[in-house]
Protein backbone atom coordinates (compact mmCIF):
# COMPACT_ATOMS: atom_id res chain seq x y z
CA UNK A 1 0.00 0.00 0.00
CA UNK A 2 1.35 3.10 -0.99
CA UNK A 3 1.82 6.33 1.24
CA UNK A 4 0.56 9.45 0.76
CA UNK A 5 1.74 12.53 2.04
CA UNK A 6 -0.52 16.40 0.86
CA UNK A 7 0.48 19.56 2.92
CA UNK A 8 0.28 22.94 1.74
CA UNK A 9 1.24 26.68 3.14
CA UNK A 10 1.40 29.75 2.07
CA UNK A 11 4.57 31.51 1.79
CA UNK A 12 5.08 34.89 4.00
CA UNK A 13 6.20 37.89 3.14
CA UNK A 14 9.17 38.00 4.51
CA UNK A 15 10.69 35.13 2.53
CA UNK A 16 10.23 37.09 -0.50
CA UNK A 17 13.45 36.59 -2.67
CA UNK A 18 14.59 33.29 -1.25
CA UNK A 19 14.77 29.87 -3.33
CA UNK A 20 11.97 27.61 -3.36
CA UNK A 21 14.07 25.05 -1.77
CA UNK A 22 14.82 27.07 1.14
CA UNK A 23 11.71 27.95 1.68
CA UNK A 24 10.68 24.52 1.67
CA UNK A 25 12.78 23.84 4.57
CA UNK A 26 11.25 26.37 6.50
CA UNK A 27 7.62 25.47 5.59
CA UNK A 28 8.15 21.31 5.94
CA UNK A 29 10.87 21.45 8.67
CA UNK A 30 10.20 17.61 9.05
CA UNK A 31 11.29 17.06 5.62
CA UNK A 32 15.53 17.20 4.82
CA UNK A 33 16.47 19.45 2.21
CA UNK A 34 17.56 16.45 -0.20
CA UNK A 35 14.01 15.02 0.35
CA UNK A 36 12.42 18.38 -0.46
CA UNK A 37 14.82 19.26 -3.52
CA UNK A 38 14.07 15.64 -5.19
CA UNK A 39 10.24 16.24 -4.57
CA UNK A 40 10.25 19.74 -6.55
CA UNK A 41 12.19 18.92 -9.07
CA UNK A 42 9.71 15.66 -9.66
CA UNK A 43 6.96 18.07 -9.55
CA UNK A 44 5.46 16.61 -6.26
CA UNK A 45 5.97 20.24 -4.84
CA UNK A 46 4.60 23.31 -6.53
CA UNK A 47 4.67 26.60 -6.39
CA UNK A 48 1.42 28.90 -7.01
CA UNK A 49 0.13 25.27 -8.69
CA UNK A 50 3.19 25.04 -10.97
CA UNK A 51 6.21 22.85 -11.31
CA UNK A 52 9.31 24.79 -11.12
CA UNK A 53 12.72 24.79 -9.87
CA UNK A 54 14.08 24.05 -6.70
CA UNK A 55 16.54 27.64 -7.33
CA UNK A 56 13.07 29.34 -8.29
CA UNK A 57 12.79 32.31 -6.53
CA UNK A 58 9.38 33.33 -4.35
CA UNK A 59 7.41 36.52 -4.03
CA UNK A 60 5.90 35.85 -1.01
CA UNK A 61 2.01 35.00 -0.74
CA UNK A 62 2.07 32.08 -3.31
CA UNK A 63 0.64 28.38 -1.76
CA UNK A 64 3.28 25.85 -1.63
CA UNK A 65 1.59 22.48 -2.14
CA UNK A 66 3.21 18.84 -1.51
CA UNK A 67 1.35 15.88 -3.17
CA UNK A 68 3.97 12.98 -2.40
CA UNK A 69 2.85 9.63 -3.60
CA UNK A 70 6.41 7.38 -1.53
CA UNK A 71 7.94 5.24 -4.09
CA UNK A 72 9.90 1.75 -2.42
CA UNK A 73 13.17 3.08 -1.24
CA UNK A 74 14.43 -1.22 -2.51
CA UNK A 75 13.39 -4.50 -3.54
CA UNK A 76 14.02 -6.16 -0.22
CA UNK A 77 12.31 -8.98 0.92
CA UNK A 78 10.38 -9.14 4.13
CA UNK A 79 11.04 -12.16 6.64
CA UNK A 80 9.95 -13.67 9.80
CA UNK A 81 12.90 -12.97 12.28
CA UNK A 82 11.13 -12.96 15.59
CA UNK A 83 12.22 -9.35 16.26
CA UNK A 84 12.61 -8.79 19.88
CA UNK A 85 10.27 -4.95 19.83
CA UNK A 86 10.81 -3.70 23.23
CA UNK A 87 8.65 -0.01 22.14
CA UNK A 88 6.57 0.89 19.37
CA UNK A 89 4.05 3.58 18.92
CA UNK A 90 2.96 5.45 15.56
CA UNK A 91 6.32 7.27 14.98
CA UNK A 92 8.87 4.63 16.34
CA UNK A 93 10.34 0.92 17.12
CA UNK A 94 12.93 0.76 19.44
CA UNK A 95 14.35 -3.43 19.11
CA UNK A 96 16.85 -5.29 21.12
CA UNK A 97 19.29 -6.91 18.70
CA UNK A 98 20.51 -10.21 19.37
CA UNK A 99 23.90 -11.69 18.18
CA UNK A 100 24.03 -13.02 14.79
CA UNK A 101 22.27 -10.22 13.10
CA UNK A 102 23.75 -7.89 10.64
CA UNK A 103 21.41 -4.82 10.35
CA UNK A 104 21.71 -4.07 6.81
CA UNK A 105 21.60 -6.00 3.51
CA UNK A 106 25.14 -6.14 1.82
CA UNK A 107 27.01 -8.51 -0.18
CA UNK A 108 27.36 -11.59 1.04
CA UNK A 109 24.62 -10.91 3.50
CA UNK A 110 21.57 -10.43 1.38
CA UNK A 111 18.76 -11.69 3.63
CA UNK A 112 18.19 -12.52 7.00
CA UNK A 113 18.94 -9.07 8.23
CA UNK A 114 17.27 -6.82 10.50
CA UNK A 115 15.96 -4.50 7.42
CA UNK A 116 14.22 -7.98 6.18
CA UNK A 117 12.66 -8.58 9.61
CA UNK A 118 11.20 -4.78 9.73
CA UNK A 119 9.76 -5.28 6.74
CA UNK A 120 7.45 -8.43 7.76
CA UNK A 121 6.91 -6.63 11.04
CA UNK A 122 5.59 -3.39 9.25
CA UNK A 123 5.61 -3.57 5.30
CA UNK A 124 5.34 -0.08 4.54
CA UNK A 125 8.90 0.85 6.01
CA UNK A 126 9.66 -0.32 2.26
CA UNK A 127 9.16 2.85 1.54
CA UNK A 128 11.42 5.01 3.69
CA UNK A 129 15.22 4.71 3.36
CA UNK A 130 16.69 2.02 5.01
CA UNK A 131 13.85 0.92 6.36
CA UNK A 132 13.88 3.27 8.64
CA UNK A 133 17.20 2.40 9.91
CA UNK A 134 19.15 5.41 11.62
CA UNK A 135 21.76 3.32 13.40
CA UNK A 136 23.62 0.15 13.17
CA UNK A 137 24.62 -2.36 15.11
CA UNK A 138 28.04 -4.62 14.38
CA UNK A 139 26.21 -8.25 13.78
CA UNK A 140 27.65 -9.79 16.95
CA UNK A 141 27.06 -6.50 19.03
CA UNK A 142 23.80 -6.99 21.19
CA UNK A 143 21.25 -4.43 22.47
CA UNK A 144 18.97 -0.92 21.56
CA UNK A 145 18.41 0.25 18.33
CA UNK A 146 15.61 2.69 16.74
CA UNK A 147 14.04 2.30 14.15
CA UNK A 148 11.70 5.16 12.46
CA UNK A 149 8.54 4.44 11.00
CA UNK A 150 7.73 7.51 9.01
CA UNK A 151 9.88 10.15 6.95
CA UNK A 152 9.18 12.87 9.44
CA UNK A 153 10.74 10.57 12.13
CA UNK A 154 13.45 9.69 10.36
CA UNK A 155 14.39 13.25 9.70
CA UNK A 156 14.19 14.44 13.39
CA UNK A 157 16.34 11.15 14.35
CA UNK A 158 19.25 12.05 12.30
CA UNK A 159 18.74 15.62 13.48
CA UNK A 160 19.37 14.12 17.27
CA UNK A 161 22.19 12.00 15.82
CA UNK A 162 23.74 14.88 14.34
CA UNK A 163 23.69 17.35 17.02
CA UNK A 164 24.64 14.03 20.01
CA UNK A 165 21.53 14.36 21.95
CA UNK A 166 21.29 10.83 21.53
CA UNK A 167 22.34 8.90 24.01
CA UNK A 168 23.87 5.48 24.20
CA UNK A 169 25.24 3.17 26.63
CA UNK A 170 27.42 0.13 26.29
CA UNK A 171 29.05 -2.64 28.72
CA UNK A 172 31.37 -4.34 27.63
CA UNK A 173 34.24 -6.77 28.94
CA UNK A 174 38.08 -5.99 28.14
CA UNK A 175 41.04 -7.33 27.91
CA UNK A 176 43.26 -6.07 30.99
CA UNK A 177 42.87 -4.18 33.71
CA UNK A 178 41.57 -0.59 32.53
CA UNK A 179 41.98 2.58 34.63
CA UNK A 180 39.27 3.64 36.80
CA UNK A 181 37.86 6.02 33.92
CA UNK A 182 38.91 8.41 30.93
CA UNK A 183 37.95 9.17 26.92
CA UNK A 184 39.06 8.45 24.14
CA UNK A 185 39.56 11.35 21.17
CA UNK A 186 41.14 9.89 18.45
CA UNK A 187 39.40 10.39 14.47
CA UNK A 188 38.86 6.90 12.94
CA UNK A 189 39.45 5.81 9.19
CA UNK A 190 39.63 2.89 7.18
CA UNK A 191 42.59 0.86 7.59
CA UNK A 192 44.97 0.99 5.17
CA UNK A 193 46.18 -2.31 5.62
CA UNK A 194 43.10 -3.68 6.01
CA UNK A 195 39.74 -2.53 3.81
CA UNK A 196 37.73 -4.62 6.30
CA UNK A 197 38.81 -2.80 9.09
CA UNK A 198 38.85 0.53 11.28
CA UNK A 199 41.57 2.24 12.47
CA UNK A 200 42.98 5.64 14.18
CA UNK A 201 44.16 7.68 11.19
CA UNK A 202 46.25 10.99 11.99
CA UNK A 203 44.89 12.39 9.01
CA UNK A 204 41.62 12.29 7.21
CA UNK A 205 39.74 10.21 10.13
CA UNK A 206 36.21 11.37 11.42
CA UNK A 207 35.96 12.68 14.88
CA UNK A 208 35.37 10.09 17.08
CA UNK A 209 35.21 10.72 21.10
CA UNK A 210 34.62 7.35 23.32
CA UNK A 211 34.25 8.12 27.45
CA UNK A 212 33.98 4.68 29.41
CA UNK A 213 34.09 4.16 33.39
CA UNK A 214 35.36 0.97 34.58
CA UNK A 215 32.28 -0.94 36.50
CA UNK A 216 34.97 -3.67 37.80
CA UNK A 217 38.18 -6.37 37.71
CA UNK A 218 37.21 -9.27 36.69
CA UNK A 219 40.88 -10.88 37.33
CA UNK A 220 42.65 -10.47 34.27
CA UNK A 221 39.85 -8.92 32.66
CA UNK A 222 37.68 -5.24 33.56
CA UNK A 223 34.10 -4.86 33.15
CA UNK A 224 33.79 -1.04 31.66
CA UNK A 225 30.47 1.03 30.72
CA UNK A 226 30.98 3.03 27.07
CA UNK A 227 29.35 6.16 26.42
CA UNK A 228 29.55 7.27 22.73
CA UNK A 229 29.68 10.84 21.64
CA UNK A 230 29.95 10.09 17.95
CA UNK A 231 28.80 7.02 16.34
CA UNK A 232 31.33 5.81 14.11
CA UNK A 233 31.47 2.35 12.78
CA UNK A 234 33.44 0.10 15.26
CA UNK A 235 34.47 3.05 17.05
CA UNK A 236 33.91 1.51 20.62
CA UNK A 237 36.53 -1.70 19.61
CA UNK A 238 38.90 -0.01 17.99
CA UNK A 239 39.00 3.20 20.47
CA UNK A 240 39.56 0.15 23.13
CA UNK A 241 41.88 -1.94 21.54
CA UNK A 242 43.80 1.64 20.77
CA UNK A 243 44.17 1.98 23.84
CA UNK A 244 45.15 -1.75 24.29
CA UNK A 245 42.05 -3.29 25.92
CA UNK A 246 40.87 -4.82 23.23
CA UNK A 247 37.24 -6.36 23.34
CA UNK A 248 37.35 -9.99 24.74
CA UNK A 249 36.31 -12.24 22.24
CA UNK A 250 36.88 -9.54 19.02
CA UNK A 251 37.82 -11.64 16.22
CA UNK A 252 38.93 -8.30 14.31
CA UNK A 253 40.69 -6.03 16.67
CA UNK A 254 41.23 -8.94 19.62
CA UNK A 255 44.78 -9.20 21.15
CA UNK A 256 46.25 -12.30 22.79
CA UNK A 257 45.30 -13.15 26.07
CA UNK A 258 47.26 -13.01 28.68
CA UNK A 259 47.66 -15.59 31.01
CA UNK A 260 44.65 -17.26 32.63
CA UNK A 261 45.92 -18.07 36.26
CA UNK A 262 43.47 -18.23 39.30
CA UNK A 263 40.47 -18.82 37.33
CA UNK A 264 38.00 -21.87 37.92
CA UNK A 265 37.72 -24.25 34.59
CA UNK A 266 34.14 -22.61 33.80
CA UNK A 267 35.52 -18.85 33.51
CA UNK A 268 38.29 -20.19 31.86
CA UNK A 269 36.49 -21.77 28.95
CA UNK A 270 34.22 -18.98 28.83
CA UNK A 271 36.69 -16.58 28.16
CA UNK A 272 38.74 -18.88 25.54
CA UNK A 273 35.48 -19.80 23.73
CA UNK A 274 33.61 -16.62 24.37
CA UNK A 275 32.25 -16.45 20.58
CA UNK A 276 31.50 -12.58 19.55
CA UNK A 277 32.98 -9.27 20.69
CA UNK A 278 31.50 -8.70 24.53
CA UNK A 279 29.52 -5.62 23.82
CA UNK A 280 25.96 -4.88 24.43
CA UNK A 281 24.76 -1.82 24.35
CA UNK A 282 22.39 -1.65 27.18
CA UNK A 283 20.73 1.84 27.32
CA UNK A 284 19.38 4.30 24.45
CA UNK A 285 17.89 7.99 25.42
CA UNK A 286 16.78 10.38 22.81
CA UNK A 287 14.15 13.35 22.30
CA UNK A 288 10.71 11.55 20.72
CA UNK A 289 10.52 12.98 17.72
CA UNK A 290 7.05 13.86 18.34
CA UNK A 291 6.31 15.03 21.62
CA UNK A 292 9.64 15.88 22.51
CA UNK A 293 9.60 13.82 25.86
CA UNK A 294 12.86 12.19 26.74
CA UNK A 295 12.28 8.75 26.19
CA UNK A 296 14.71 6.21 27.53
CA UNK A 297 15.15 2.63 27.24
CA UNK A 298 17.49 -0.56 28.66
CA UNK A 299 18.16 -3.81 28.01
CA UNK A 300 18.85 -6.87 30.37
CA UNK A 301 22.47 -8.11 29.43
CA UNK A 302 22.37 -11.08 27.34
CA UNK A 303 22.40 -14.34 29.05
CA UNK A 304 26.22 -15.08 27.15
CA UNK A 305 27.40 -12.20 28.37
CA UNK A 306 25.70 -12.20 32.09
CA UNK A 307 27.38 -15.76 32.45
CA UNK A 308 30.42 -14.30 31.71
CA UNK A 309 30.47 -11.64 34.21
CA UNK A 310 29.38 -14.34 36.56
CA UNK A 311 32.00 -16.65 36.04
CA UNK A 312 34.58 -14.05 36.33
CA UNK A 313 32.80 -13.02 39.58
CA UNK A 314 31.07 -9.57 38.34
CA UNK A 315 28.11 -8.92 39.86
CA UNK A 316 25.01 -9.21 37.00
CA UNK A 317 23.38 -5.71 35.84
CA UNK A 318 19.51 -5.45 36.58
CA UNK A 319 17.68 -2.89 34.41
CA UNK A 320 14.95 -2.24 36.86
Amino acid sequence: MKQQISQQSRISLELSGQRLDQVAVQLFPQFSRARLQEWIKSGQITLAGKAVKPNTKVTGGEVVQLEVELRDEGDWEAEDLGLNIVYEDEDLLVIDKPADLVVHPAAGNEDGTLLNGLLHHLPQLQQIPRAGIVHRLDKDTTGLMVVAKNLEAQNQLVQQLQARTVSRQYVAVVVGAIPPHGHVDAPLGRDPFNRIKMAVVKSGGKEAITHFHRLARLGPMSLVRLKLETGRTHQIRVHMAHLGFSLLGDPLYGRQLPRLVDLDDEAMELIVNFPRQALHAEQLSLQHPRSGETCTWQSPWPDDFAELVRALGGRVHDPS
